[in-house]
């Protein structure tokens, strides 16, 4: 191999280098010292994010099995961004005691789930999609398991593992279906041979319903609730987010790529899951006390505002998911990390416990507000935009009560949103949580996440680079 064959696998052959040079660290550091590696495993992945945006060959190895294009790479960099920004929110629950002495392993696991993504969002070839896939998936269930002794932890551990294997299982048995009847597993082989053969389509069906068990869409979604709540904050925060997002990437790529012979098949099929995941995910999210489970129906009815661009089947539309899962990570991250910088300190994590949080804790307060209004897509944060151009897009594609839909239940979103807003700023509260002093790390991480919330809606110069690279697809 020549050095831009390397190039081309920078982002993976990085990660691999990380992963090493911390297990080295740890294995030299003694048993009390543990959390010295955590500023290490940071600086090297500041490192790499900012590696990610230096310019890079692109093309393609393993006779098409992996490929990279300036699209893939903005991708990865996406998901860098949202990993640096959970590891920096994770650094006060690393030193907790319980858990101080698993420091590295924690760092390996995330690292160990990002170079799956970063595989599956470069394949061309089936095969190295699963491969991807399995790699992102198996090592988020010990994350999610990851404080022993916890009933809840464990129980979102085998809840993880178990609906992963179930849905491997479903999407590899439509990949044997598409395989047996285009006689190929690359990309381009698949989309030359594609025809509308009812077992083809069948094996597509398949194929969506083990994809559509990642990103947590309706039906698809019962284990989200509890595996969110029983994991630790900043794991949920990482599956809500960095996981959602890489499966998001790759689906639209596979959809928009392979399966085009099909386009009215599974724009079909994509409006429905759309209407069923944005209106089950609303209405459970109403019934919500623990911010975790609150937060997980929330993200999943984000899917289903997601699934809007998806359906749209055009330039816009791949432009539009991407920007919003941009917009979405610093969202949705800075609405977790609130509450793990208070579930860290206080081990309170419901809505009531909110109550009168503005009295004694005003920028978590107000960052939350920001969080949440951006989420329900509020003018004029970076939220607002996103849901504007998902609901353009659709409309541009002539899905004219789809989008009518999408605003019924943005209503529907904003009410509850607004219920945790009331708690902080109206509610009354005699013993309001105390005063929460941040780490550096924690403080880093909500002013990324703030500023991502504030500038992107207004930075146009986002929206067109990433629809200046989506061009490539069609």
């Amino acid at each position: 191999m020549h050095l831009n064959d390397f190039l081309i696998m920078r982002h993976e052959l990085l990660l691999t280098v990380i992963a090493v040079i911390v297990l080295i660290v740890d294995l030299n550091l003694k048993r009390d010292r543990k959390t010295a590696v955590i500023p290490v495993a940071l600086a090297l992945f500041f490192v790499n994010v900012v590696a990610g945006f230096l310019p890079a060959p692109t093309g393609v190895l393993f006779g098409g099995m992996y490929k990279t294009t300036a699209l893939t790479i903005l991708m990865k960099n996406v998901l860098n961004i949202g990993l640096f920004i959970v590891m920096l929110q994770s650094v006060t629950w690393l030193r907790r005691p319980v858990i101080r002495e698993k420091v590295s392993e924690f760092f390996l696991l995330l690292l160990a789930t990002l170079i799956g993504m970063n595989f599956m969002i470069s394949s061309g070839h089936f095969l190295m999609l699963y491969l991807g896939l399995e790699l992102a998936t198996i090592p988020i269930a010990a994350l999610a398991a990851y404080i022993h002794g916890v009933g809840r932890s464990a129980e979102a551990g085998i809840k993880l593992i178990l609906s992963s294997a179930l849905s491997s299982g479903i999407l590899l048995f439509g990949l044997s279906m598409i395989y047996g009847t285009t006689g190929s597993m690359y990309f381009t082989g698949v989309a030359a041979a594609f025809t509308k053969a009812p077992l083809q389509v069948l094996g597509f069906i398949f194929f969506f319903a083990g994809m559509a068990f990642k990103i947590s869409l309706v039906p698809f979604h019962l284990w989200t609730a509890d595996v969110y709540e029983g994991a630790p904050v900043n794991v949920t925060s990482y599956l809500s987010v960095v996981s959602k997002g890489a499966t998001v990437f790759i689906l639209i790529i596979v959809l928009y790529t392979v399966f085009t012979a099909i386009v009215p098949i599974w724009r079909d099929i994509v409006y429905f899951i759309a209407v069923l995941t944005m209106s089950i995910g609303n209405l459970f999210a109403l019934r919500q006390k623990n911010l975790k489970r609150f937060l997980a129906f929330s993200s999943i009815a984000q899917a289903g505002f997601i699934l809007l661009g998806v359906v749209a089947g055009s330039k816009m539309g791949m432009t539009s998911v991407i920007y919003f899962v941009l917009v979405y990570i610093f969202s949705n991250l800075g609405a977790f990390g609130v509450v793990s910088a208070i579930s860290s300190v206080t081990g309170r994590e419901t809505i009531p416990d909110y109550d009168g949080l503005y009295r004694t804790n005003p920028k978590l307060s107000l960052l939350m507000m920001l969080s949440l209004f951006s989420l329900a897509g509020i003018p004029p944060v970076a939220g607002f935009f996103g849901k504007f151009f998902l609901f353009t897009s659709a409309a541009s594609a002539g899905y004219y009560w789809l989008v009518f839909i999408a605003v019924i239940n943005a209503t529907i979103s904003l009410y509850y949103y607004l219920m945790v807003v009331k708690a902080m700023f109206i509610n009354k509260n005699d013993n309001p949580i105390e005063k929460i002093k941040s780490d550096l790390p924690t403080r880093i991480a909500l002013i990324l996440c703030t500023a991502g919330i504030v500038i992107i809606g207004f930075y146009s110069a986002i929206y067109e680079a990433i629809q200046r690279l989506s061009i490539g697809v069609f």
